[in-house]
């Protein structure tokens, strides 16, 4: 665990560096005229909790019309200048629009619920004031947020029926499934969030507990925490939330490290009502980062367009479009699918055949790269992380190549690994890449995830199936496909004991494979 703790530390000071710079350019970022605008007000929330906010109406309001409320919670540890340049665009066409600082954080009051029910209680009490204190009109009503913003915005859809339309930009609707996924903690991102949290906010003795038995890997304290996040999740309200009919956009990154694609894609199957789903290459919250700054965003763009069809009743055209839409990570462009499971027209197996024997605790060097870092590379100037697929110590990574392809493959969706596993120790974890490999033996990664088990007889063989990071990537022709198992990466804290040893095998009666979606050509 030496190297986590390293890891943490090294982490926490980089996300306290990036809140502090992202906060302070912030917020610089609003215009004269934003500030000129703007109403900086106290707010009662729940249990008479003081919240940080402030108003912009439009131009010329005067009280006798009343228009469309917009309510923007900030994302985890940004100050409530954060959207001033959204709003102010908001405003001038025609929104009420109330932004404030959620509880814990910056001047706001109370202590960091991570969107528990004060804070799901805080978003009805600040439609409350608006509703009082504004021009505000109480039958079209809209949130939207960036990140925890995003989080808050989908749970008080489902607790409150005057939320008419919702978008939640790079956020969660899953907690356990996006820092939990495959039981194993996304260790770096966790770390992330604490450290910016501690500089920040003011975090409760309960988050305190979360975050150390999760560092710990406390296991008799697993239940608790899953029960803590399923409270935060709004997959568990999901039934209230189609209840409700309110109309939910939803956006993120293919290579967000807090809140993978597949959560977010799972809960978007289950909405019932009006709803859109947009990828888009990058990492958490840097495909809006930019029209924080006022710039021209695609993010914000839809979101606008989104809100103006079902809060203003404008006829732009939004609910025609595919509901899916998607920017592949190696072309750029934008594609539309009727539904999430349409990404994919086909899949195309590779056989994981033969027995494969490897060592833990030592980093192959494949890795899914650095939290933030590397998404950000791939998004500017799509170089994801790298490994020279040849020269992988196969003493600690197992490795399967496909053929050389003929044409361009064009990955869409998931890609599910299905293989049988024989362990030395009853604990262990192990991390899945897929690689697309070039002439040379480089492999740019595709996709990764993590999986732990504890339990298990030593020398008993499992199924095991795990589903990679879903995302869009387009393997040239004349390039093979990897997919490589190691146990240790950066990302993720790993369960193997010393010594320990993993078998990979394919049964006849059983084979493994990892099965490829792939976007009809």
């Amino acid at each position: 665990m030496g190297h986590h703790r390293k890891a943490l530390r090294t982490t926490a000071v980089g996300a306290v560096s990036a809140t502090l710079i992202a906060g302070s350019a912030l917020g610089l970022a609003p215009t004269a005229q934003a500030a000129d605008a703007v109403r900086f007000v106290d707010i009662t929330g729940d249990g008479g909790t003081v919240l940080k906010a402030n108003v912009i109406t439009p131009a010329g309001a005067d009280g006798t019309h009343r228009y469309p409320l917009l309510v923007l919670p900030t994302s985890w540890g940004l100050p409530q200048v954060e959207y001033l340049a959204q709003a102010q665009k908001l405003a001038d066409s025609g929104y009420v629009v109330v932004s404030y600082n959620v509880r814990g954080f910056w001047q706001s009051g109370g202590e960091i619920e991570v969107a528990g029910p004060p804070d799901i209680a805080d978003a009805s009490k600040v439609i409350d004031w608006a509703l009082a204190n504004t021009p505000a009109d109480s039958k079209h009503i809209g949130m939207a947020g960036v990140s925890y913003g995003a989080g808050i915005s989908l749970l008080a859809a489902a607790h409150d029926q005057r939320i008419k339309a919702v978008a939640s930009l790079s956020g969660w609707a899953d907690l356990i499934d996006s820092i939990y996924s495959g039981r194993t903690q996304h260790v770096q991102a966790a770390a992330l969030l604490d450290g910016a949290s501690l500089v920040t906010g003011r975090q409760s003795p309960e988050i305190r507990e979360i975050f150390d038995n999760f560092y710990a890997s406390n296991l008799s304290k697993e239940q608790e925490m899953i029960d803590w996040g399923k409270k935060r999740s709004a997959a568990t309200y999901v039934d209230q939330l189609n209840k409700n009919g309110a109309a939910v956009m939803m956006a993120n990154a293919w290579g967000d490290t807090i809140f993978p694609p597949n959560q977010y894609a799972d809960f978007y199957e289950k909405l019932t009502g009006p709803k859109r789903l947009e990828f888009r290459p990058g990492d958490h919250a840097t495909a809006e980062l930019t029209g924080l700054f006022g710039l021209p965003n695609d993010v914000w763009t839809d979101t606008e367009r989104w809100f103006d069809h079902y809060l203003k009743g404008e006829d732009n055209g939004i609910n025609r479009e595919e509901p899916v839409q998607l920017k592949s990570r190696s072309t750029g462009g934008y594609e539309g699918y009727p539904d999430w499971k349409s990404l994919a027209a086909t899949s195309r197996k590779i056989d994981l055949a033969g027995t494969t024997t490897i060592h833990t605790n030592v980093d192959s060097g494949a890795d899914g790269g650095i939290v933030f870092l590397s998404s950000i590379l791939d998004q500017v100037a799509k170089i994801p992380p790298m490994a020279w697929i040849p020269l992988l110590p196969r003493r600690w990574a197992a490795v399967w190549q496909s053929e050389k392809y003929d044409t361009t493959q064009q990955i869409r969706g998931t890609a599910e690994l299905h293989t049988t596993v024989t362990p030395t120790k009853e604990s262990g974890t192990l991390v899945a890449y897929l690689y697309d490999v070039g002439p040379l033996g480089l492999g740019k990664l595709v996709s990764n995830a993590p999986y732990t088990f504890h339990g298990r007889t030593p020398g008993k063989p499992f199924g095991l199936d795990l589903d990679l990071f879903s995302t869009a990537y387009d393997v040239p022709a004349g390039h093979r496909l990897a997919l490589v198992v190691d146990t240790v990466d950066p990302l993720y804290i790993e369960h193997n004991p010393s010594g320990a040893q993993l078998t990979f095998s394919s049964p006849a009666n059983d084979p493994s494979y990892v099965s490829i979606p792939l976007r009809k050509q």
